[in-house]
This record gives structure tokens, C-alpha cells and sequence, in this order.
């Protein structure tokens, strides 16, 4: 009889445990979101759908040579381009067929976000003149009209005004 009680005991105090703490693990998710949200300005970041990363130096290309604006993407009523001086990226612009210039964001941080992104990775049969060890990428992003995030990732060195005005990159998750 008293180790049924005991073994009942033991068993409402494990659930009530695993109630309670499941009801304040939720509260601390919901004011760590509240508080990153302040933290990246708002409620700009809960909009967002998902993050679209592009190797801005691949796109481009050859382009850096010339000077002027390059157009180096499009995606659907969007124009994404570049600002080239000295042969350096000045800055990044982006235009919707009907409502004009849009906003764009500059990012920093030190993994290749664009690399990252494929979802394949290989670890062989890479050369290593072609990677950039501890380098940090500066990324322009701009969101469109389905909330995603497209942002475009380019290497310290090819920025001419580097990480100004660039703000911490957190991967969403």
C-alpha cells in the first residue's frame, strides 16, 4: 500500500513538473522572440518568409572591371544591381518595375552564406586559392512582395566602403 502511494506521489509530481515546465519553457521562447525581435528593429523580422542567399561576386563576374551599374539579377518584378568604382562594389540597388527604388539592407558576418545555402557541401577536391579563409562577406538584402528576403553576398575586399553602416548577420532559424 505505501509504496502504491509512494509510486502515485512520484508519478503526479513528475507530471505536474513536466506541465509547469513545459508552460514556462513556452513563456521564455515567446519573450527571447519578443526581445530578439526588438533587438533587429521591430517587427520588421517576424514578416520575413526565408532567406535567399546569392554569390554576388559570381553574379558579378566580369563586371567589376567596368565601371557604372551593372545589373547582376532578376527576380520577377525586381532588378537587382551594383555600383562599380575603382573596381569595387560602391553599392547595391534595387528597383520594382512599378513602385520604384526599394530599401536595402547591408549585412556582415564571417561564414559564406551563400556557400552555406546550397545545402551541398563537398570537403574534397577544393581548391584553397579559391576560398576566402577569414574573410568576413557583406550582403545586401532586400525583401519582396511574398516577404522572402533576397540577399546577396560579397567578399570584404570588394566592397569600396567595407562594413559601413553593416549590421551583425543572424541566420534565421
Amino acid at each position: 500500500m505505501i509504496r502504491r502511494h509512494f509510486l502515485l506521489s512520484a508519478l503526479a509530481a513528475a507530471l505536474g513538473t513536466a506541465v509547469t515546465g513545459t508552460a514556462l519553457g513556452q513563456k521564455e521562447q515567446k519573450e527571447q522572440k519578443e526581445h530578439g525581435a526588438k533587438e533587429r528593429g521591430g517587427k520588421g523580422q517576424e514578416g520575413k518568409k526565408a532567406h535567399n542567399h546569392h554569390d554576388g561576386k559570381q553574379l558579378v563576374g566580369e563586371k567589376i572591371k567596368h565601371e557604372g551599374r551593372h545589373e547582376i539579377d532578376r527576380k520577377g518584378q525586381y532588378t537587382a544591381a551594383v555600383d562599380v568604382k575603382n573596381g569595387k562594389i560602391a553599392g547595391m540597388h534595387v528597383k520594382h518595375d512599378t513602385k520604384g527604388e526599394v530599401p536595402v539592407k547591408k549585412y556582415k558576418t564571417n561564414k559564406d552564406m551563400a556557400k552555406e545555402s546550397s545545402g551541398f557541401k563537398t570537403t574534397a577536391f577544393i581548391q584553397t586559392q579559391a576560398q576566402y579563409l577569414g574573410t568576413t562577406y557583406i550582403g545586401y538584402s532586400y525583401v519582396d512582395d511574398f516577404g522572402n528576403e533576397e540577399i546577396y553576398w560579397f567578399p570584404y575586399d570588394m566592397i569600396l566602403d567595407g562594413d559601413t553602416g553593416a549590421v551583425e548577420y543572424v541566420q534565421a532559424v
